[in-house]
């Protein structure tokens, strides 16, 4: 029996014509798609009135749900895996397939595009040749001894942030690794879509001054030294 593929299908970050020609058709002939959030992933299935079946797969149900998707591939069975926006296994729990997947040694295929990380690098103003991306810091245990790293780093880091936690992540950026030229990106591609740039101690004052909404993407320049 001919095994099944598995898709990693990049979805808009925001606006839903941000999608390309190809993921909708793939979305349109695979047999699932596996997403963190149905009702999310199916406002975008009906605005471009796909039918697929849809089942979830996030990170509370990962280790559960993963032997039988992985059935389903050894079984002829196409699979499309989403994550909630953007492209899947940057900070999400489709690592955790793609690499049960390899070691079963089924197909495979990645469907390019949007992603919340590069979209913000390109438009930032400091310099990507070179960079790291850190997904989220930890909350609370490692996170003194990541920021430390971090302040000895000589690329642009990258890291991703929610709302309640963008002020303490800024500050703590501004300790360890000084007062230094920085980007954000904000709700990207949507209708409130923002980018501020400045030295770190430009962008806490903003965000001192107004409640913080929407997900962020923080970029600070390498350490020069």
């Amino acid at each position: 029996m001919e095994k099944g593929i598995l898709y990693i299908v990049a979805t808009p970050i925001g606006n839903l014509e941000d999608i390309s020609f190809r993921a909708v058709e793939t979305l349109k002939t695979v047999d699932v798609v596996a997403c963190e959030d149905t009702r999310r992933t199916g406002k975008l299935l009906n605005h471009y009135e796909i039918h697929t079946k849809m089942t979830p797969y996030h990170d509370h149900n990962k280790e559960h749900k993963t032997p039988s998707l992985i059935e389903m591939l050894k079984n002829g069975k196409s699979i499309a895996l989403v994550s909630d926006a953007g492209t899947p296994s940057i900070s999400d729990p489709g690592f955790y397939l793609i690499r049960e997947a390899i070691k079963n040694e089924l197909q495979i295929s990645p469907i390019p595009g949007p992603s919340a990380l590069i979209s913000a690098a390109i438009v930032s103003g400091l310099s990507i040749n070179r960079f790291s991306f850190e997904g989220y810091l930890p909350r609370k245990k490692g996170r003194t001894k990541r920021l430390k790293q971090l302040a000895e780093y000589d690329v642009t880091i990258v890291i991703f942030e929610g709302p309640h936690r963008i002020l303490k992540t800024l500050r703590d950026l501004r300790s360890f690794l000084g007062d230094r030229k920085a980007a954000i990106g904000r709700e990207m591609t949507k209708i409130n879509e923002e980018f501020l740039r400045g030295n770190l101690s430009d962008l806490i004052a903003i965000f001192a001054e107004r409640k913080p909404k929407g997900e962020f993407v923080i970029l600070v320049e390498r350490n020069e030294k």
